[in-house]
């Protein structure tokens, strides 16, 4: 079955939002913790958003496959370096790993891709 992988990437970031109006001091925490993460130190952007992917894929979390996907592509990343990244979850996280990297990631690239071209 086919996700829209769009509507859930803006679900998940509107869900985000509206939890702030009722829970600002969680979320500004958890975005914290997002941002400290995330700044490019010894490991640039793009990096730490392909182990994003992988992480992902290896715990089968689908809104953080199409966030990171998305992000991926946002930081400069290619189709064949998100799957690769993918591909060390697999070696890892076997079947299931596998079945999300080929049907939800596999949406995911083939939905944003040409956004970044």
């Amino acid at each position: 079955m086919a996700n829209n992988v769009r509507e859930k990437l803006n679900s998940f970031v509107g869900g985000l939002e509206n939890m702030a109006q009722t829970n600002p001091e969680h979320i500004e925490a958890f975005m914290g913790l997002l941002g400290a993460a995330y700044e490019p130190k010894f490991l640039d952007l793009k990096t730490k958003e392909l182990m994003s992917v992988a992480i992902g894929c290896y715990n089968r979390c689908e809104y953080c496959i199409v966030y990171h996907c998305y992000k991926a592509f946002e930081a400069g990343a290619t189709k064949e370096e998100i799957l690769e990244a993918a591909m060390v979850a697999v070696a890892f996280g076997g079947g299931p790993s596998i079945a999300y990297t080929v049907t939800l990631l596999k949406e995911c690239i083939d939905e944003f891709e040409n956004d970044f071209k």
